[in-house]
């Protein structure tokens, strides 16, 4: 499995901030066992229950795709990520939580919720409304809408994998 390779060895991530300071050969360690796992989805995955749920992102290969400009470089610096939480509720509900402390002493969050929309067996699209932005006490919907796609490689109980449409591999852990 992907959360314990092995029963006794700690998740492959686990303090790469979600993967961000993993060196290469972990990335390449990662994909192996995600293509590895890939062989053992059940089929129709979108269909799967198991997919409801909270799910903690604990890696993307990419580490702006979940965040966005939040988890840039330069946005690492001012925001430090202190969770990245997806819940998806039956029938058709994704909402995405990046909780952070800017500056190092004020709280904040960026929140999605979109509208889930099956397009085959493996591949998912969620259009999201606005982010609405929290910090200490201001609150505020910015900018648009905006929508991903995502093919579901694996799912079980503790974890499910995914693939973006731009090719970034998630790794999600059931909360």
């Amino acid at each position: 499995m992907m959360a314990r390779v092995g029963r006794n060895r700690p998740l492959l991530v686990t303090g790469t901030d979600r993967g961000v300071s993993l060196p290469t050969e972990g990335h390449k360690e990662v994909d192996e066992v995600a293509a590895k796992l890939q062989k053992y989805c059940v089929d129709k995955p979108v269909e799967c229950p198991l997919i409801f749920g909270e799910w903690d992102v604990v890696y993307c290969s990419v580490p702006t795709s979940p965040g966005g400009g939040y988890r840039s470089a330069l946005g690492r610096v001012v925001f430090k990520t202190k969770e990245m939480i997806q819940v998806v509720e039956a029938p058709d509900v994704v909402k995405n939580k990046v909780s952070f402390s800017a500056f190092g002493f004020l709280d904040g969050e960026v929140s999605l919720k979109g509208k889930l929309k099956v397009l085959d067996d493996k591949w998912i699209q969620v259009i999201f409304e606005p982010p609405e932005l929290k910090v200490g006490a201001l609150e505020f919907q910015y900018g648009g809408e905006s929508e991903v796609k995502l093919e579901i490689t694996y799912v079980d109980e503790k974890i499910r994998l995914g693939k973006g449409s731009r090719g970034s591999l998630f790794v999600f852990q059931r909360c």
